[in-house]
């Protein structure tokens, strides 16, 4: 690494001469010199920060997409084995409509039970702390994993059911506090990069729910209660090797003022026994935060001042989640089914899936600092809207031509493919540059809970949607995709390369356009702790 730094000290990263000023040349020498101060600074990565990252993704996110794929596979089992067991039950079968309305409700119990862990999340991180936090919540996979495993033997749907909620409140409780226990750990030098390993794990959750629900593993009829009881293994990896790893030091400094044990940590997190400096910072951020409190989540709708912040979170927020992207997960085979593809080349066709998402997840960190937030959403949105129009097409034509049904499935992976690299990527990240330090963490909690619940009243009505349009089922979310799109390029502000002290004076102003002296704007209050 040194050698390539001295190599770029001699030409511009960029391409250019080594007099280039071009602002695209300048932003790689800037990150060139940075990573030398970094490397210089002896502030690279120790082993326990990565086994920190790793403990806390496999225990955490990657739960989320787990959990949210691997319910692919058996689909039919599970509904033939509601039928029977309503047929031992009563007598007689079970009607097609409410089959399906049972499938729906295991399907959509999983995001209701998101917004409930949202919601607990922040109180348990306070109170219990981050570490501990996720280790108290491995209590609600394992006893998911027993209600899964002996559901068929025990002749109950009813304990999938209850399973699915408990795992949805597990998933909601990680996706907060993973993040916040991440990013709290690492050195301010690699706190996004350390921040966005949430979504690598998420999305490596999906693609291993894929690949173990492969009817040459746990997706045959026999072995489906193994395969939703599996999501145990990642919990028992977390609770064996999360212990041994340091907490926050931020939590044990500032919330707990425990200054050995934050100095403990600081060292065994950076591999070195000098955290003089970050220690005098961590104290700085102590004394900065006393006496001033975080904004309740209902005080963001009541503050003109937040007024094109709160509506972009909640409209962008609703547009990843309505246009269709997540349906994909939870009812791919069916919609692959409808796409055409025979019935024993589906489950490689999902594991594609998969991939994409694993895919984008890296390029979406790479590329975003220099395309920008605001086009990666609209070229997202936009290329959605082109990709799915085509699919539908490709789905009223499949009976005429032989390869249609191919160019359906291609569609799928262009669609997702748009959707990672576009609003997967950028949405995650409004309520952080959108709002300022007071009203961030409220802003989190709106828009965590609105997340589960569009993705709740999505998993109710998906079935119902495919079932009533037929191959017209995208045309709603199409919709979506273009309001999405409208939106961006018509009131999201760029954030790309500014402060949070010029974006909150830029939204102040887009807030208050008609004011010659609007409200006096003193500036963000500058708040790091975690009170709700």
């Amino acid at each position: 690494m040194l050698f390539l730094l001295r190599r770029y000290r001699g030409h511009c990263p960029h391409g250019a001469k080594p007099d280039c000023t071009g602002s695209s040349s300048s932003e790689c020498w800037r990150n060139v010199y940075m990573l030398d101060a970094i490397l210089r600074s002896g502030k690279i990565p120790s082993r326990v920060l990565f086994l920190t990252i790793c403990a806390a993704g496999i225990g955490g996110t990657f739960q989320l997409g787990y959990n949210l794929s691997i319910l692919n596979a058996p689909i039919l089992h599970i509904q033939e084995f509601t039928n029977e067991t309503w047929w031992a039950r009563t007598g007689w079968p079970l009607p097609d409509h409410l089959v399906l309305f049972v499938w729906s409700l295991i399907v959509s119990l999983y995001p209701l039970g998101g917004l409930f862990g949202a919601l607990l999340a922040g109180p348990l991180a306070i109170r219990l702390g981050r570490k501990k936090s996720l280790l108290v919540n491995n209590t609600l996979v394992v006893a998911a994993a027993i209600l899964f495993g002996f559901s068929r033997r025990a002749g109950s749907f009813e304990m999938i059911m209850l399973g699915r909620l408990l795992t949805g409140i597990s998933a909601g409780v990680s996706m907060n506090i993973q993040p916040m226990y991440l990013g709290e750990s690492a050195p301010k030098e690699l706190r996004g990069a350390v921040a966005m390993t949430s979504a690598v794990f998420a999305a490596l959750g999906i693609m291993m729910g894929h690949v173990v629900g492969l009817r040459e593993l746990l997706g045959s009829p026999q072995a489906w209660p193994l395969l939703l009881a599996s999501c145990l293994v990642p919990g028992v990896l977390q609770l064996t090797s999360l212990p041994l790893l340091p907490e926050s030091p931020r939590y044990l400094l500032i919330d707990r003022g425990d200054t050995e044990t934050c100095l403990v940590a600081l060292q065994r997190l950076r591999g070195t026994a000098d955290v003089v400096a970050e220690l005098a910072e961590l104290e700085e951020e102590r004394a900065a935060c006393q006496g001033l409190r975080a904004r309740r989540p209902w005080e963001l709708f009541q503050d003109g001042a937040l007024r094109r912040q709160v509506m972009s979170l909640v409209v962008l927020g609703s547009a990843m989640q309505l246009c269709g992207n997540d349906s994909l997960y939870a009812y791919a085979s069916s919609v692959f089914l409808e796409a055409g593809v025979p019935q024993e080349k589906v489950q490689y066709a999902i594991i594609g899936t998969g991939c994409c998402e694993l895919l984008t997840a890296f390029v979406s960190c790479v590329i975003i600092e220099r395309v920008g937030r605001r086009m990666l959403l609209m070229r997202g949105y936009c290329l959605m809207t082109c990709w799915g129009s085509v699919f539908t097409v490709a789905l009223c034509l499949q009976s005429f031509l032989p390869w249609i049904p191919y160019l359906a499935m291609s569609c799928i992976f262009a669609f997702i493919l748009s959707f990672g690299i576009g609003p997967a990527g950028v949405t995650g990240i409004l309520a952080t540059e959108l709002f300022d330090q007071t009203a961030r963490p409220a802003a989190y909690m709106v828009y965590g809970a609105l997340m589960w619940t569009m993705l709740f009243l999505v998993g109710l009505g998906f079935p119902f949607i495919l079932k009533k349009l037929s191959h017209f089922f995208y045309v709603p979310f199409l919709g979506v995709c273009v309001c999405g799109a409208l939106y961006t390029g018509f009131f999201l502000p760029e954030t790309k390369g500014k402060t949070f002290l010029e974006i909150s004076k830029e939204l102040h102003r887009l807030n208050f356009p008609r004011r010659s002296q609007g409200p006096t704007w003193r500036g963000p209050e500058i708040i790091r702790s975690t009170e709700l």
